[in-house]
């Protein structure tokens, strides 16, 4: 995972908004003057200030080399939290919203062959990935699953742009994702790519028990469900930066801790983002952002969800 943190507020105008399938709204975002929007990269998201309660984030799924307009694609979820029911019901073209970015903890790599797995509306973040692939000359396949093809966003745009490297599954007319087919046995110089819901993540973290340490990558639109931590005692956490020592109570976060001192660190959603160098001590990780391997070198942590599994952390904050 790379974290990029130079981000930028900005107030953009609705361009456009119109339906990409049933229940998904686009919206395209510019500058009110036409100037350019700050550079992305595929896997990049941004954050929408809905209202100073509610902020939301949501992948890029334009053209990166396009920087006169961001796209973001938006499920409507009656269970949800408020914010896509805001960005269609209250959002229309002309509108002024606040953005907060990019950002990209979904960055792509470099490999001789993808293998990219969308699952709803997963497919925002990996479009642009299979844009950028495909311009490069790489080798590639796209498989994109949802309930029905109606519900899937951008479904017929792929098909007609990259006929001979995407397979659409739609539930309703009895095609599903083989995963069993697709990973059952690695495939070599390849990195595998997936978006979706929690189910379908688990399904292809769990196929790809037996390929090599890198290959998957992946990025969820909620967090994990989180486990007991480690440690249900209090900890100490040391601001480096600032030489405050802070001591975290098992009833709230480090985030909490440290924006009650009196600093403030930057966080949009609690549920794994703000991510902090850790410079002494080892981490009880809960987020689902960083890979094993990065959760094992205890370099670095997210203070909104992860803990202390020793007595003392020491933060570059």
């Amino acid at each position: 995972m790379k974290s990029t943190h130079n981000e930028t507020d900005l107030s953009l105008v609705v361009a456009a908004k119109f339906e990409a399938a049933d229940g998904v709204a686009v919206l395209q975002l510019r500058q009110p003057d036409g100037a350019d929007l700050p550079q992305w990269s595929p896997g990049a998201h941004v954050d929408l200030i809905l209202t100073p309660e509610l902020t939301r984030q949501y992948s890029l799924c334009g053209d990166p080399s396009d920087r006169s307009v961001w796209q973001i694609g938006v499920l409507r979820e009656s269970a949800g939290r408020g914010g896509s029911q805001f960005v269609h019901d209250k959002l229309s073209s002309g509108d002024t919203v606040q953005v907060r970015g990019p950002r990209n903890h979904f960055e792509l790599e470099q490999a001789d062959n993808y293998l990219f797995i969308a699952g709803g509306i997963g497919i925002t973040p990996i479009m642009a990935m299979a844009a950028e692939v495909d311009r490069a000359g790489s080798q590639w396949t796209l498989v994109f699953g949802g309930r029905s093809r109606a519900t899937m966003a951008f479904a017929d745009e792929l098909s007609t742009h990259y006929p001979e490297h995407g397979v659409i599954n739609p539930q309703d007319e009895g095609s599903l994702i083989d995963l069993d087919g697709l990973l059952g046995e690695p495939l070599p110089d390849t990195l595998v790519y997936t978006c979706g819901p929690g189910a379908l993540l688990e399904a292809v973290t769990d196929k790809c028990q037996s390929w090599p340490t890198g290959s998957l990558h992946l990025e969820r639109f909620s967090a994990k469900p989180l486990s007991e931590p480690v440690l249900n005692t209090s900890f100490e956490v040391e601001l480096a930066l600032t030489g405050k020592t802070l001591t975290v109570h098992p009833d709230e976060s480090i985030l909490d801790a440290v924006t009650a001192c009196g600093i403030q660190v930057l966080s949009s959603c609690e549920q794994g983002t703000c991510e902090t160098p850790v410079l002494g001590g080892t981490v009880d990780h809960r987020d689902s952002l960083l890979t094993k391997e990065e959760q094992d070198a205890h370099d670095t942590m997210m203070i909104c969800v992860s803990r202390a599994s020793c007595p003392r952390l020491i933060l570059e904050i």
